[in-house]
């Protein structure tokens, strides 16, 4: 990869937030805080998950496998961060770009799928009591998984190919805390006319997909709900899916702006902030 001056790129430089030179104490403390708090929920509910034989069921499978996900994507880019926070070295090697890059969009687009397989768990529960242990069978939790998994790997592996493949020459300052696929090809000298437009057919695809089995879902057990006689049965229904649909429409809010908003310059610090939201928040809230 080669820069304007002829020699090979070997490492990104990551600005990280406007004006954090400043108040970079202030930041760290509380991205360590919020990381802090998100190991601890998040490992704190698989051992609970994994000790207590009660909690062997669908909705808490797929729940264990939502903190581990959570753990692994918010892990790829949060201790870079807070490195770059207190350390006078804003890079990140070439190399190391591209695994981060890699690890956070298989796990990334994982949520996306086990955030959907969450609530066809509830819509069964909800609408189909009777037919539950049959429907969520343990087989077709695991589908849902391997399924997750392969959609994950296939996104990531295919968009960070390509990417990397690239020629950098413009600039090797990411104007972000971390590699994120927007922001990399911004930096690409190349023709990036191919790649926006795999990557919005790719995010475009699991985004639509999972987010209009969401709402189907939804629909159905709203009514299913409001047909419900006991006042207490729909209160419980409904702080049971009230976290998961939180939970949903900030991830899905904040990254349909980041890949599907291919906004200008002036609009990379709100990338910013919305990458915060998926990347880091989110993690910690999911608990």
């Amino acid at each position: 990869m080669k820069q304007n001056n002829g020699t090979e790129v070997t490492e990104f430089i990551l600005l990280g937030f406007a004006g954090q030179h400043k108040s970079w104490h202030i930041l760290f403390i509380i991205f360590l805080l919020i990381y802090v708090v998100t190991l601890v929920g998040n490992i704190g509910m698989i051992l609970l998950i994994k000790i207590d034989s009660c909690l062997h069921t669908p909705m808490y499978f797929s729940l264990q496998h939502l903190a581990f996900l959570d753990l692994c994507y918010t892990s790829a880019i949060t201790p870079k961060m807070l490195q770059n926070f207190v350390g006078t070295e804003k890079s990140i090697s070439f190399i190391g770009c591209t695994v981060q890059l890699l690890v956070y969009g298989v796990f990334a687009t994982n949520v996306c799928y086990i955030l959907a397989a969450m609530v066809v768990d509830h819509y069964v529960a909800i609408c189909n009591p009777l037919r539950y242990p049959t429907v969520m069978s343990q087989r077709v939790c695991i589908q849902l998984l391997v399924g997750s998994y392969f959609m994950g790997f296939l996104n990531a592996s295919v968009n960070t190919g390509l990417i990397f493949s690239l020629n950098f020459c413009k600039s090797n300052k990411n104007n972000h805390f971390f590699c994120d696929e927007p922001p990399i090809l911004a930096l690409s000298c190349s023709n990036i006319y191919f790649n926006v437009m795999l990557l919005t057919v790719f995010v475009g695809f699991n985004l639509t997909f999972t987010v209009l089995v969401v709402i189907f879902s939804y629909v159905y057990i709203l009514t299913a709900i409001l047909k419900m006689s006991s006042a207490a049965g729909r209160k419980k229904a409904f702080s049971t899916c009230a976290s998961h649909l939180t939970a949903v429409t900030i991830f899905y809010g904040t990254l349909s702006y980041m890949y599907l908003h291919h906004g200008a310059n002036e609009s990379q610090e709100e990338e910013k902030v919305a990458s915060v939201f998926y990347g880091i928040m989110i993690p910690m809230l999911n608990p």
